[in-house]
């Protein structure tokens, strides 16, 4: 009895020889495998609709076509199926138009009958790493959706939906926002919506590299042009080459660079390093800051030519501080991944604790609030998070009257201190519109600011 160490599968069996057939199947029937009969290709490729099989063996002679052929309508349109043609009389040409159709192997009836079923593992153990490749590419391209992004507010909902619009297109987009706001984020969420998102989404931050680094990881270089360079070398952009290069940090990068970054944006062409002759690349370029470029372009450290290229549709990301809607929904995920990774045990947050988390400043935004929150699992014992898990800079929030005491959501002084907070935000700062919106003079909210320390 042979030992079964891969996943057993279905196997669909294409040829008009019923005897053979039949056979065939009762051989591969009895190694565990679940097999299916077709007698020509269109009652073959109707089986494939509803059987949800792993492994095709096909005849390359068939009453309604050839096998070759059909073997790249297969894999054309389920890609993780796995093609062995069957011929009676073999030859070269045939076998090697097989293997460009994307056929697992090619053999000959009679001769190789013997090679069939560890043939049949084989591309049952393919099949399954694809199938496991084409999961985990889609929950990854699900994780990367707007529909994804976590929040409700207004803020993002409105950036959302830019950034939703500008996807369909092929315009370069700039996204501009403090660090930790999650441009990146935005920026997977943007190509996966595009229709580029079968193709390579590269990301390259510009101040991780010194200037000949980041030369050489955007446009590669010929073999040598330095010392080490012993072979040709892809950079990012001829890599990336149908899909979208991200590029973060972009107000980092040297000036001279900018000017080869311009090349590429107008002509679509670049030269490697050490190379005289150009190489074309067809990418989109989706690149982030937290620098006002604008400032840059006036300092005489960043291309107003290239500003203007990259900002073609800019959007803005909302710092977290003006997101505190979404500060809730943000915690309680990062608490259900921490959480995971410990006991499990921990699945709330205390009105303490959220309090806290509400009227902090945010300096770090979502990076820090998820630093934070993989803290206070690690320092709680129970089964929600406490305020006296937070650090010493959140908890200044909850002392009143210089006693420490936990700041409520029914204290009335909490209440009035988080709703000027919510209203100030809404307002970017605008203490005189602030102000009207609170329907206060604007003395009494200066006071107010003062005296809950909203700065």
């Amino acid at each position: 009895m042979r030992l079964k160490l891969l996943r057993l599968g279905n196997v669909l069996i294409i040829d008009d020889e019923e005897k053979l057939r039949v056979l065939l199947s009762r051989i591969i029937a009895l190694e565990g495998f679940e097999v299916f009969q077709a007698g020509d290709i269109k009652a073959g490729l109707k089986k494939l609709e509803t059987s949800g099989i792993d492994v095709v063996i096909c005849d390359v002679k068939l009453p309604d076509g050839s096998g070759v052929e059909t073997a790249a309508v297969i894999k054309e349109k389920y890609p993780a199926i796995e093609v062995i043609l069957l011929t009676a009389y073999g030859n070269i040409p045939d076998s090697v138009q097989a293997i460009k159709n994307g056929a697992f192997d090619y053999i000959t009836k009679g001769d190789d009958n013997n090679k069939i079923i560890p043939l049949l593992y084989k591309a049952m153990e393919k099949a399954g790493l694809a199938r496991r490749v084409l999961q985990l590419e889609k929950q990854l391209g699900n994780k990367l959706s707007f529909d994804t992004i976590i929040g409700h507010s207004r803020s993002l909902k409105a950036v959302i939906d830019a950034a939703r619009k500008v996807a369909v297109t092929d315009a370069t987009v700039l996204l501009a926002g403090e660090t930790g706001t999650g441009k990146e984020v935005f920026a997977q969420a943007i190509h996966n919506a595009s229709n580029r998102s079968k193709q390579n989404f590269t990301a390259v931050n510009c101040s991780a590299f010194s200037k000949e680094l980041l030369e050489n990881e955007l446009f590669g270089h010929k073999a040598g042009s330095f010392t080490g360079a012993i072979k040709d070398s892809k950079g990012i952009f001829e890599e990336a080459d149908n899909g979208t290069v991200f590029l973060d940090e972009i107000g980092e990068m040297p000036l001279d660079l900018q000017a080869k970054l311009l090349r590429v944006l107008e002509t679509g062409t670049f030269l490697k390093v050490g190379d005289s002759k150009t190489t074309k690349a067809n990418v989109r370029i989706i690149a982030a800051t937290n620098r006002d470029l604008q400032k840059e372009v006036a300092a005489g450290n960043f291309r107003e030519d290239l500003f203007y290229r990259i900002a073609v549709f800019q959007i803005s990301l909302p710092p977290l501080r003006e997101r505190i809607a979404d500060i809730e929904d943000l915690a309680l995920f990062f608490l259900k991944m921490f959480a995971r990774k410990s006991n499990g045990k921990i699945t709330a947050l205390s009105t303490a604790y959220l309090d806290a988390l509400k009227l902090h400043s945010w300096k770090g935004n979502i990076r820090e609030l998820k630093n934070i929150i993989e803290r206070s699992v690690i320092l709680t014992d129970g089964a929600q998070l406490e305020a006296e898990s937070l650090p010493a800079e959140l908890q200044q929030f909850r002392s009143k009257d210089a006693k420490e005491k936990v700041l409520s959501a029914f204290d009335l002084a909490s209440a009035e201190k988080i709703h000027i907070q919510k209203v100030l935000n809404y307002t970017n700062g605008n203490k005189t519109e602030t102000a009207k919106l609170l329907n206060i003079a604007l003395t009494t909210l200066y006071r107010k600011l003062d005296e809950y320390q909203i700065k």
